[in-house]
């Protein structure tokens, strides 16, 4: 059975949830091929004193490992916040076929701006928003 973006959503935010844990910003990541998931990552920048270490990112890689291969274009990426101008720049290069976030990313200095994404990338915003989008605001919360 297929499951729904609701599903791999909620995989991406256990991501998120372990980034927490660890001090990162609560940003997670799955990517699926097939109705698989072949990779799964969270933010590790602060970890890796990398600050290209986005959870997106670390899917990337992962998911290449995985399929023996750099382009994506069977897989989708599961992101729990909408990504950032450096993590589009690579989804682009990685030519994967679809990307759904959770929350929009209110800093974008950019928007939604659609020519950072491969034109054959399938976007789609908004699934547990609220859900993302409070991992975040609580994180901070407590950092001040």
């Amino acid at each position: 059975m297929e499951k729904d973006n609701e599903f791999y959503m909620a995989e991406a935010i256990k991501m998120a949830e372990e980034a927490a844990n660890i001090g990162e910003v609560p940003i997670g990541a799955v990517i699926v091929c097939g109705d698989r998931i072949i990779a799964r990552a969270y933010n590790m920048t602060e970890r890796l004193n990398d600050a290209t270490a986005h959870a997106e990112m670390q899917a990337f890689t992962a998911a290449s490992e995985v399929i023996g291969g750099k382009y994506l274009q069977q897989c989708t990426l599961y992101v729990t916040l909408e990504p950032c101008p450096m993590c589009c720049g690579a989804s682009f290069w990685t030519q994967i076929g679809g990307i759904v976030y959770g929350a929009a990313d209110e800093r974008q200095i950019m928007g939604h701006n659609a020519k950072l994404y491969h034109p054959k990338t399938k976007i789609t915003g908004g699934v547990l928003e609220n859900q993302c989008s409070k991992l975040l605001k609580d994180f901070f919360k407590n950092k001040r």
